[in-house]
């Protein structure tokens, strides 16, 4: 198998474990220990996999010659057991998110040590920073992809909680129509909503442009 869709299956895997991990301990240290008790707070992908979003998805995009993309089981959260449901819920939702830009500048930042430390023709090296710029971008597609503020989402997860009170009826609608709304933005190849800040944030942390 080329060693770059190895690659992308692992930084997936990664990503896509410490996301949901994010979401867990969140939820845990706001007062919600369903996901916990559950098994979701680890770094295991066994414990997050998705047999659609994490497997059968990433395959066909493989055999379609196209970059690995996907997601896990979404982790339960009880928003009656967090110490402010509506503040809290927001935090938990972008929590997803920001884990994985928190990985992709990690990724750049390793990326950008092996350089100044080792020859970039090494082939050890050469594979680590190939590994690193997969960190980053599948990362950071993640994280934009999640912040679209639409249920089930985690941007709409976000944005319903944030809401003021007076505009809750946005929120039902959002809710009831929120899916529809993402399966036409991205039949209707509108996919550059995040894929293009994905990418030009990837540039400029890999490449300084």
């Amino acid at each position: 198998m080329d060693p770059n869709i190895i690659y992308q299956i692992v930084v997936l895997l990664l990503a896509l474990s410490f996301h949901e991990m994010a979401h867990a301990w969140a939820a845990y240290r706001l007062g919600d220990s369903t996901a916990a008790s559950r098994g979701r707070m680890t770094m295991n992908p066994l414990a997050h996999i998705d047999p659609f979003g994490t497997v059968l998805f990433p395959a066909l995009l493989i055999f379609s010659g196209l970059p690995v993309f996907g997601w896990a089981k979404p982790v339960p959260v009880n928003p009656y057991a967090l110490r402010s449901p509506r503040r809290d819920y927001a935090l938990v939702a972008a929590a997803g998110p920001g884990s994985n830009i928190l990985l992709a500048l990690a990724g750049a930042s390793f990326f950008w040590m092996l350089g100044f430390l080792f020859s970039h023709d090494v082939g050890l090296v050469l594979s680590a920073r190939t590994l690193m710029v997969y960190v980053v971008y599948i990362n950071l597609l993640l994280a934009f992809f999640n912040l679209i503020p639409l249920p089930p989402l985690d941007g709409g997860g976000i944005l319903l909680n944030l809401l003021p009170a007076e505009l809750d009826w946005v929120g039902e609608l959002l809710r009831n129509y929120g899916f529809l709304l993402l399966i036409f933005l991205i039949m209707g190849k509108m996919t550059f909503i995040f894929v293009k800040p994905a990418w030009f944030l990837g540039n400029l942390l890999l490449y300084g442009w």
